[in-house]
């Protein structure tokens, strides 16, 4: 009870709340939902495959995060200024969007796609530096959940819902009824406190670039650390990897029976599991926190395992899906606080896109070895092999966990 009434009144952790919403919004309507108005009005498929590339600024994020960090807005301050110029630009583009004409202007759509990634992602490196600076370390967890929450809901609306809305009120509506939200979040982003760190910005453009690096591999153990950030979340990748496919051709669940229960109930799965992860990293701390919640992350791929030697049957699967994205959704939020961690108040911004794209290696890597994996040894043994793939993270752990202590417990400036 005292924990939920900290996150209704604690004026940085509903921020955190509604700034995840903020940042999880744009990501469909550059991606999934896209493709669906992209194949509604009978564009051709290898237009609609070539449109999946608007996604690229997302993995490049951290060669224009230097500049977020070393320059201010004219108003708001360093983060919440950027935050504001970027939801307005995204308004603006969502608009523009709104009123293209599909398939006719295909090229223009494509050219407004890949701004709307760029200012997503760009959007993603203030918010995810604001929550690195504002958030005592003591919040993290719960601000790392509240973040993922926000999050799932933000591609919630506008992926599932858009869908929805779209069949009824036409794809332009949605896209302008999307743009009418990201002209209410300023109000957000100017209302969250901002982070009293200006004297710490970098004062030249070189050193908002190279210092980031320098500091962060002059610390005792950094490559360690980023091996780390790449080895936690190999367990839960190998995983979800496959975990579709599995269900559909490996144990014959219908495209409903996944839909529902693969999307809906992993939805609340996760969520909860976020929820659980920020309330136990405040009381176990981080290290016992990614110990416990890694372990667990690792151990749930056993369900699937299950359901791989006993075929199909809906309540194993349930169970399997609920408890892979409950444990999925407690090791996320312990693995955000570590990212807060690590990250230099003076860099935040870059350092955590550096930090977050490198985390990202193991998950956009495991998919062709995965697939290679499950044809070589079959499902069972693959599962099997998904809870090995954690025991490399758990060990780097405790191997660092006095050095995991010391970046916690003290910011690095």
């Amino acid at each position: 009870m005292k924990s939920a009434m900290l996150i209704i009144f604690d004026r940085r952790l509903l921020a955190a709340l509604l700034l995840g919403f903020a940042s999880g919004l744009p990501l469909a309507l550059s991606g999934a939902t896209l493709q669906a108005w992209l194949t509604s009005q009978g564009a051709s498929l290898q237009s609609i495959a070539w449109f999946s590339l608007a996604g690229l600024p997302y993995t490049w994020k951290f060669l224009w995060s230097p500049g977020l960090d070393r320059y201010s807005p004219p108003f708001g301050g360093r983060r919440r200024g950027w935050m504001v110029l970027t939801q307005i630009a995204l308004a603006l583009v969502l608009l523009n969007m709104a009123w293209t004409a599909v398939p006719e202007s295909l090229p223009r759509l494509a050219g407004l796609a890949v701004l709307l990634a760029f200012l997503s992602a760009s959007q993603d490196v203030v918010i995810d530096a604001w929550r690195t600076e504002v958030l005592a370390p003591t919040q993290r967890g719960l601000g790392a959940a509240m973040a993922v929450m926000g999050y799932r809901l933000g591609m919630l609306v506008s992926g599932a819902l858009a869908l929805i809305m779209a069949q009824s009120l036409g794809w332009q509506t949605v896209f302008i009824l999307m743009a009418g939200i990201f002209l209410v979040l300023p109000l957000v982003s100017l209302w969250a406190p901002e982070p009293q760190i200006e004297r710490l910005a970098p004062q030249t453009l070189q050193e908002a670039v190279v210092g980031p690096l320098r500091e962060f591999m002059g610390r005792k153990g950094a490559w360690a650390l980023l091996l780390l950030v790449v080895a936690y979340k190999l367990s839960d990748a190998f995983a979800t990897a496959l975990s579709t496919t599995f269900l559909l051709r490996g144990v014959g669940f219908s495209l409903a029976e996944v839909g529902v229960v693969n999307k809906a109930v992993a939805l609340i799965a996760t969520l909860l599991g976020a929820l659980i992860g920020g309330l136990g990293l405040a009381s176990l701390g981080l290290v016992r926190a990614l110990l416990w919640f890694g372990l667990l992350q690792a151990v749930a791929a056993l369900g699937f395992f299950a359901l791989a030697l006993r075929g199909h049957d809906l309540g194993l699967m349930v169970f399997a899906v609920t408890t892979e994205n409950l444990t999925s959704g407690m090791g996320t939020a312990a693995f955000a606080a570590l990212l807060m961690g690590l990250c230099s108040t003076r860099y935040s911004a870059t350092q955590f896109a550096l930090l977050s794209a490198l985390s990202a290696v193991g998950r956009v890597y495991v998919g062709p070895l995965s697939g290679l994996l499950a044809e070589l040894l079959g499902w069972p043994v693959f599962f099997l092999f998904s809870v090995l793939a954690g025991v490399p993270g758990l060990l780097l752990v405790w191997v660092l966990r006095k050095q995991l202590q010391f970046e916690q417990m003290n910011d690095q400036v």
